[in-house]
């Protein structure tokens, strides 16, 4: 049984594709408290040319069999994130699962239960949290700076015409673009305003020879609040990240954080600039000029010092189940209400809403 209370706390990584080798190994090493253990990877020597001092095993029951570890990151394919984590837990491990959770609220739910039953730390990647945007902007609607929020339009769209070979853009369960970006974007507008009223969405192929979903147009309500999430695969030009309007002024934020993009180039998290953000955010209160107001820096390292406290005993956990649930009820309900074309509400239960709201208060 992992041990509480030892420090650093030992960690396996199953999966080192993209989100494996670009943000969780990097950032798990560079996390204070937190030691990379083992990898599991069919990618043996893309492994060991870059951790040569891993062990590195082929299937996730070794891994979860190696001695001595603590916490198990999930990065493969959305279709194994519950059996893998449902699996972790079982063994005793505290347990990571990257976004999306699951494929459906209902197998969000069973994940959420084992790791009550087995009283394991069960957290979600929920990164994006600690974008320099997203900050900003939360930080700037907080203090009251625009008055009342009446309208959020968040974009992250990219330029990929090219349909590739990949499982995340097939039409399978859980892939496509909306599981892909859409776990983000959501989970920051729940950090924002809480549970919407309900959610209308759109969603469509528009490349040649695409079959999962690659454009997508989510609006939650909120009495009069509207939020708008927009997210496509053939945006060649993409309008501001973030654009929100309010009662006594506007905000604008053109760019998105750069963390993915230093670690993608090798930057080290928590190297000199890590995170740092040189787009303002503007202002515009009526007057003549638009008033900047610098973002702060992003760090997703603060994730995974959240769940090594959280481990510990030390504080909460960053993004509880009750959360992920929540997240996943979103998900679920705006891919339905595209097939129905209506507004649709959230499937989730009123203890289940009570929850959600203790655990964001905490």
């Amino acid at each position: 049984m992992p041990n509480p209370h030892r420090w650093p706390l030992r960690v396996g990584l199953v999966g080192y594709g993209f989100a494996g080798r670009i943000f969780h190994a990097p950032l798990i090493h560079a996390t204070p408290g937190l030691e990379l253990a083992a990898i599991c990877s069919s990618r043996r020597s893309d492994v060991l040319a870059e951790w040569p001092h891993l062990p590195v095993v082929s299937t996730p029951e070794a891994l979860f069999a190696q001695p001595d570890l603590d916490l198990v990151v999930i990065a493969t394919p959305n279709r194994t994130h519950a059996p893998l984590a449902t699996a972790a837990l079982r063994t005793g491990l505290h347990v990571v699962v990257d976004k999306p959770f699951t494929l459906t609220v209902a197998q969000a739910r069973e994940v959420a239960a084992v790791a009550q039953a087995h009283g394991r730390v069960l957290s979600v990647f929920q990164n994006r949290r600690w974008d320099s945007d997203f900050l900003g902007i939360r930080h700037h609607i907080r203090s009251g700076v625009i008055g009342r929020v009446t309208e959020l339009e968040s974009r992250m769209d990219r330029f990929r015409p090219q349909v590739r070979a990949r499982w995340r853009e097939t039409d399978a369960p859980g892939n496509g673009l909306w599981f892909d970006l859409g776990p983000h974007m959501a989970d920051q507008v729940l950090q924002l305003f809480g549970l919407p009223d309900s959610i209308q969405a759109s969603m469509t192929q528009q490349r040649d020879h695409a079959s999962g979903t690659d454009w997508a147009q989510v609006i939650f309500s909120y009495g009069a609040l509207r939020v708008s999430l927009h997210c496509s695969l053939l945006a060649a030009w993409s309008g501001p990240r973030f654009i929100v309007h309010g009662t006594q002024g506007s905000l604008l934020k053109h760019h998105g954080d750069q963390q993915e993009n230093q670690l993608r180039t090798g930057h080290l998290p928590g190297a000199s600039g890590w995170g740092h953000d040189p787009d303002d955010i503007m202002l515009f209160d009526g007057t003549d000029r638009p008033r900047p107001l610098s973002a702060p820096p992003g760090d997703y390292r603060i994730y995974y010092a959240l769940v090594r406290d959280a481990i510990m005993g030390r504080g909460p956990n960053p993004v509880p189940p009750i959360q992920a649930i929540a997240l996943m009820a979103v998900l679920e309900t705006a891919v339905a209400s595209s097939e129905a074309g209506k507004a649709l509400s959230l499937p989730l239960t009123g203890m289940e809403c009570q929850q959600w709201a203790q655990s964001i208060d905490k």
